[in-house]
């Protein structure tokens, strides 16, 4: 007499594929998930509210920090602290959501003329202290949509 194998019942298996299903699930919801970090120089509005017209260069330095940039124009210098938000979903490279950039100008004696606080706002560079946009085809125009190209580009320069 022989004896045919015996085939293993299939109760554990159902239980596996669920476990397994329920896992893919947790993961796929987890990968909606997203983590919003800031890089960059942030300032609250006290720190603002600290540089007055008036202030020298080094002043400012010393509330505010190096700049990440400065530039010249025909009327003084300018310093810009730019600062971003990103958010990464998932394993997902991080992407830049906004933008900010503080301009300090100075005069030609050094001394602080006034601040503005750049963002965009419906796709428009926007100084958020003043509540005004730059003069289009200005030399500040042209300099701030360069610091905002990556970051809107084609509201910024007329596409989509």
């Amino acid at each position: 007499m022989t004896r045919k194998p015996s085939i293993p019942p299939l109760n554990g298996l159902p239980r596996l594929v669920a476990g397994a299903m329920l896992a893919a699930g947790l993961l796929l919801a987890g990968g909606c998930s997203e983590t919003v970090t800031k890089h960059g120089q942030l300032f609250r509005d006290s720190d603002l509210q600290q540089i007055q017209p008036g202030m020298m260069q080094e002043q400012v330095k010393l509330s505010l920090g190096t700049p990440t940039t400065t530039t010249t124009t025909g009327s003084g210098q300018v310093y810009y602290y730019i600062s971003s938000t990103m958010a990464q979903k998932a394993f997902f490279e991080p992407q830049e959501k906004d933008r900010k950039v503080v301009a300090v100008y100075f005069n030609q004696t050094g001394m602080v003329d006034r601040v503005a606080n750049y963002g965009l706002k419906d796709g428009k560079v926007f100084d958020f202290v003043s509540r005004t946009t730059p003069a289009p085809g200005g030399s500040e125009d042209g300099i701030l949509k360069q610091l905002f190209r990556n970051l809107g580009q084609q509201q910024l320069f007329g596409g989509g």
